[in-house]
């Protein structure tokens, strides 16, 4: 980014680092490390981690096609053309998962978050419960239709 503009987009990273070290009392790379130590000590904290990297991830993503846009545009005559038009979809599209991945890992950092509690929590919570551990549909080919015996007696050809 040109200098001197505000970069909201390392903002969105920022606050939420900031949040998960106040939630964790510990740094986000510490927070890593006991994760990757004990994955199954806090369920909360391991969710946490991998959708911070998921975030992480897009910001990266995010900053890699706005250079390519940026370095697009400066070499542009007035007129944008179409691959320069397509970097600038791919940046929309980049800031889209950006901002969802943050919004998972605001409400994963809020207790009083819509669907935590109440009715709409007991409801997810039965439902994880009872949430099957294998793939959603089968993996393997049907098996062949085996055509019916013919029977014998009323109709029956010899």
């Amino acid at each position: 980014m040109p200098d001197g503009m505000y970069d909201e987009t390392e903002d969105v990273v920022g606050v939420l680092t900031a949040r998960i070290e106040a939630r964790f009392g510990m740094s986000i790379d510490h927070l890593k490390a006991a994760v990757a130590a004990a994955p199954a000590a806090n369920a909360t904290a391991t969710t946490i981690v991998k959708r911070y990297g998921l975030l992480v991830e897009s910001q990266t993503a995010l900053g890699r096609a706005e250079d390519d846009l940026f370095a697009a545009l400066e070499s542009q005559p007035s007129e944008v053309d179409d691959p320069t038009m397509d970097r600038a979809h791919r940046v929309n599209a980049a800031v889209a998962v950006r901002d969802g991945r943050a919004m998972v890992v605001r409400w994963l950092l809020d207790s009083d978050a819509p669907g935590k509690t109440g009715l709409a929590a007991e409801r997810l919570a039965r439902l994880n419960r009872g949430a099957q551990k294998g793939p959603a549909v089968p993996t393997s080919a049907p098996r062949p239709a085996t055509a019916p015996a013919p029977r014998a007696g009323r109709g029956a050809r010899w």
